[in-house]
C-alpha cells in the first residue's frame, strides 16, 4: 500500500459472525460495553488520507457498516478543529471528512452508532466539532494494582512486581481489560471522543517518574495513540527529593528546576506526544510548594516551564483539603482567586464540579468564573464514590446537565473556556478489571455520558441515556427501551432523596457508603456529618449566607448568590446547603422542613423499589447473566435506601422529638442498629451484598 493521498479501495467480503448482536443467545457479561462487535457489513472503503494505524482501525470498524461504499477524506477547512468531522450520505454514498485521521475515526464510530440506532437515511449531513479540546479520564490507579475509589476490580494499567519496595515487571499478562492486549478501552474511549488518560492516582507515588515506570508508560502511549488518546501522569511534588536525591523540592531552587526540565526531556524522548502532568499538592497530606513557603502558582509554573518546550501542560487541582476558613465550601476560591494571572498559560486549574467533594448534589464550585486570566477545567467523578459505589444505580448525566446549566448561566463557562489556551475537562474513571469494566453494569452509562458531554456540553442527559440504551441493548422493543431510559433518568434523584435531600451534604459514615448523620467522632470537624447538617433541637442546615453565616453566597455572582442568600427564593434542593432553618420552616412545597425531609427519604426508597420493578419487567429481554447481576444490585440499593431513611429520620427525631408523619413507612431498623454497622471496606471496593446483609 502506498502512503499517499491518492484514492485507494478496500473491498471487504465479510461473513456474518455466529454470535451476531441481533440475538442474546450467548452469554453477555457486559464486556463489549456499548460497542458494535458485529462484522457483517458490506462496506467498500476508499481512503483519501495517508494510511496509518488509525486508518487500519477505521477499516476494521467499517466492516460493520451495512450502507455500502464509504469515502474517508482528509480535508483542510479554515476554523475546523482537528477532531471535527462531517458525515454526508447522498444517494446512498457515504463520505466522512475531517482534518485528521483521528477525526475520521470519531466520524466512523458516530456513523456506526447512528446505524445501530436506526438514525441513518439516504440523504443526510452531520457536522460535529468538540467543544472541549482535551477530554480526559483520570484513573486513580496505583502501581500495586489497586484502583482507588474505582469499585470495579483492580487497575487495568498497573500490577508492578515488588512495589513499593522495588520496581519489577508490570505483570499485566493476566489482567482483564488491559489496553496492551485488549483494544476495547481504546475503542470505547474513541467512540465517545475521549482523547486523554491520566494513568495513575492523584495521590501519586514519586516512583511514577522513575525510568522503569516511564518505559511502562511508553507502552501504553504507543498502544493508545492510534485511538487518539494521549497519556498523562499524576506526579508527586516531592519527586526530586524522593527519587532524584535532592535535599529539597522547593520550586525556586535551581537544582529542582533543572531536575524537572531533565525529567521532561526524558519523558518526551520516550513519548513525543506526552500530554503533561496532573498534580494534587498541599491537600490531604500530599506535598506541595506551600511546604516551602511558596504559592500554588510557584509550584505549577515550575512544572509548566519544564513542559513548555514540548507542548505539554499542567493540570493543578483546586481540591485543597486543608481548611483556612470555617466553611470548606469556600476553600477553592479563597486559595486561588488572588493568584489569578500569576500562572503560566500552560497551567489549568482543575476544579471539582462542586465545592465540597463529589457529593450527590452540590451547587457549582464558586471558583468557576472567578479566574479571568487563568484557565480552568471541570473535574467530574464518573465513579460513584458517594452515590452507592458499584451497588447503586445512579446515572450521572442528570448531575452534569445540572452543572453545565448553572455554570453557563451564572459563571460565563463557555466564554471563559473558549478564550483559554487549553480548553479541557476531566472525569475520574470508573473502569477496572471486572468483566463488565465498571462494577455495576449500568454504570457504563456514566462513562458514556462523560464522553458525550465532554464533546458537547449542550447535550441533555435524556438524549445520551437514549443513545446508550440503544447501543447497549439494541434488541429491546420500544417499551423495553423506554423502561431502561426511565430507570437511568430517575436514578440519581432517587439517590439524592434517600441519602441527602434538600441540600444536606456529606452525611456518610464508614467507607463513604453507609449513613452517618450522627457521626461526631473526635476528628477534624469538617470531615463529620454533624458539621454539615448542624442539626439540633431547633433546626437544621448550614448557614452560608452573608447576613448571618459564612458568606459563601458572596463568592457567587449576584444572579446566583443573591437568590441563594434569601431563604424565600433559595430553591428547596439547596435549602439546607445555604441556610440553617427551623424544623417547622415551610419549604416551597408547602411542607415543613421535617415533613419534607421525611417525604424525600420515603420518596427515595419508593423510587428504589420502582427501579426494581422496572428492571424485573425486562426479564427475558436481556441476557440472564447480565439481568441477574443488575437485579441483585437493585435489591441491595433498595435495602440501603431503607437503611438511610430509617437511620436519618430516627436520629433527627431524637433531637426535635416531633412525631413521624403518617405518610412515612414505620422504620424497620432501630437507631442503634443503624449506628452500629461496621462497614469498613477501604478505598478500593464496595461492600458486598452479603456483607451488607450481615451489618444492616
Amino acid at each position: 500500500m502506498n502512503n499517499c493521498f491518492s484514492s485507494m479501495k478496500r473491498h471487504f467480503a465479510i461473513a456474518a459472525i455466529a454470535c451476531s448482536l441481533s440475538s442474546y443467545a450467548y452469554a453477555d457479561d457486559g464486556s463489549r460495553l456499548w460497542l458494535n462487535n458485529e462484522r457483517a457489513g458490506n462496506a467498500q472503503v476508499t481512503l483519501q488520507v495517508k494510511s496509518s494505524k488509525t486508518t487500519d482501525i477505521i477499516e476494521r470498524e467499517l466492516s460493520a457498516w451495512k450502507g455500502g461504499a464509504v469515502l474517508l477524506k482528509q480535508v483542510k477547512v479554515k476554523g475546523m478543529k482537528r477532531d471535527a468531522y462531517t458525515i454526508q450520505i447522498k444517494d446512498g454514498k457515504t463520505t466522512i471528512s475531517s482534518p485528521s485521521d483521528i477525526g475520521l475515526l470519531y466520524g466512523t464510530y458516530r456513523l456506526l452508532q447512528l446505524q445501530t440506532m436506526n438514525k441513518t437515511s439516504q440523504n443526510m449531513e452531520i457536522k460535529e466539532s468538540p467543544f472541549h479540546d482535551y477530554r480526559i479520564l483520570n484513573h486513580w490507579d496505583n502501581l500495586d494494582g489497586n484502583s482507588e475509589r474505582g469499585y470495579a476490580g483492580k487497575s487495568i494499567f498497573w500490577n508492578v512486581d515488588g512495589f513499593p519496595e522495588s520496581l519489577g515487571k508490570n505483570l499485566v499478562g493476566d489482567l482483564k481489560n488491559n489496553p496492551l492486549k485488549n483494544d476495547t478501552y481504546g475503542r470505547a474511549c474513541a467512540s465517545i471522543g475521549i482523547n486523554g488518560a491520566v494513568l495513575n492516582n492523584v495521590n501519586a507515588s514519586p516512583k511514577m517518574l522513575t525510568s522503569e515506570v516511564l518505559q511502562m508508560t511508553k507502552e501504553y502511549a504507543d498502544a493508545l495513540r492510534p485511538y487518539g488518546i494521549r497519556v498523562y501522569l499524576a506526579v508527586n511534588f516531592s519527586s526530586p527529593k524522593v527519587i532524584g536525591g535532592l535535599s529539597t523540592a522547593d520550586p525556586m531552587d535551581k537544582d529542582v528546576q533543572l531536575w524537572w526540565k531533565n525529567k521532561a526531556k526524558e519523558i518526551y524522548g520516550l513519548i513525543p506526544d506526552f500530554g503533561g502532568f496532573l498534580v494534587k499538592a498541599n491537600s490531604e497530606g500530599q506535598p506541595g510548594p506551600m511546604d516551602y513557603g511558596r504559592t500554588h502558582a510557584d509550584g505549577a509554573n515550575l512544572l509548566a516551564n519544564a513542559l513548555r518546550p514540548y507542548g505539554g501542560f499542567v493540570m493543578w487541582r483546586a481540591f485543597i483539603n486543608n481548611p483556612t476558613d470555617p466553611d470548606r465550601a469556600k476553600q477553592a476560591r479563597l486559595e486561588f482567586e488572588h493568584l489569578d494571572g500569576k500562572f503560566l498559560d500552560n497551567v489549568i486549574i482543575q476544579v471539582k464540579n462542586g465545592p465540597i467533594d463529589f457529593q450527590p448534589r452540590e451547587p457549582f464550585n464558586a471558583l468557576f468564573g472567578a479566574l479571568q486570566q487563568t484557565a480552568e477545567m471541570p473535574e467530574f467523578q464518573i465513579t460513584q464514590e458517594y452515590l452507592g459505589q458499584a451497588n447503586h444505580l445512579a446515572y450521572l448525566g442528570t448531575m452534569w446537565e445540572e452543572f453545565f446549566g448553572e455554570v453557563n448561566q451564572f459563571a460565563n463557562y463557555k466564554e471563559n473556556q473558549l478564550k483559554a489556551r487549553y480548553n479541557a475537562i476531566a472525569g475520574v474513571a470508573n473502569t477496572g478489571t471486572d468483566a463488565n469494566w465498571t462494577g455495576h453494569p449500568l454504570a457504563q452509562s456514566n462513562w458514556f455520558a462523560f464522553g458525550r458531554m465532554a464533546w458537547n456540553p449542550d447535550l441533555d442527559a435524556k438524549t445520551i441515556a437514549d443513545e446508550w440504551t440503544s447501543l447497549t441493548f439494541p434488541t429491546l422493543n420500544e417499551k423495553q427501551h423506554a423502561t431502561v431510559v426511565s430507570m437511568l433518568m430517575r436514578s440519581r434523584e432517587a439517590v439524592v432523596d434517600y441519602e441527602m435531600p434538600i441540600g444536606l451534604t456529606h452525611q456518610f459514615g464508614n467507607s463513604h457508603y453507609a449513613p452517618g448523620v450522627w457521626d461526631n467522632r473526635p476528628i477534624r470537624r469538617d470531615w463529620l456529618p454533624v458539621f454539615y447538617n448542624q442539626a439540633d433541637e431547633n433546626g437544621i442546615g448550614f448557614d452560608r449566607t452573608k447576613a448571618t453565616g459564612t458568606d459563601n453566597t458572596s463568592q457567587y455572582a449576584p444572579a446566583f448568590g443573591g437568590v441563594m442568600e434569601d431563604v424565600k427564593t433559595c430553591p428547596d434542593k439547596y435549602l439546607l446547603w445555604f441556610h440553617h432553618v427551623s424544623w417547622n420552616h415551610k419549604c416551597q412545597t408547602g411542607r415543613t422542613v421535617w415533613e419534607e425531609l421525611c417525604y424525600r427519604y420515603q420518596n427515595g426508597l419508593n423510587e428504589a423499589r420502582q427501579l426494581q420493578r422496572q428492571w424485573n419487567s425486562l426479564e427475558g429481554a436481556i441476557d440472564s447473566e447480565y439481568f441477574h447481576d443488575v437485579q441483585v444490585r437493585l435489591m441491595t440499593q433498595t435495602r440501603d435506601a431503607e437503611w438511610w431513611k430509617d437511620g436519618c429520620v430516627l436520629y433527627f427525631q431524637t433531637l426535635h422529638k416531633m412525631p413521624l408523619p403518617e405518610f412515612l413507612e414505620p422504620p424497620v431498623h432501630t437507631l442503634d442498629e443503624c449506628k452500629n454497622n461496621k462497614i469498613h471496606v477501604g478505598l478500593y471496593r464496595s461492600p458486598t451484598h452479603e456483607e451488607l446483609n450481615r451489618e444492616r
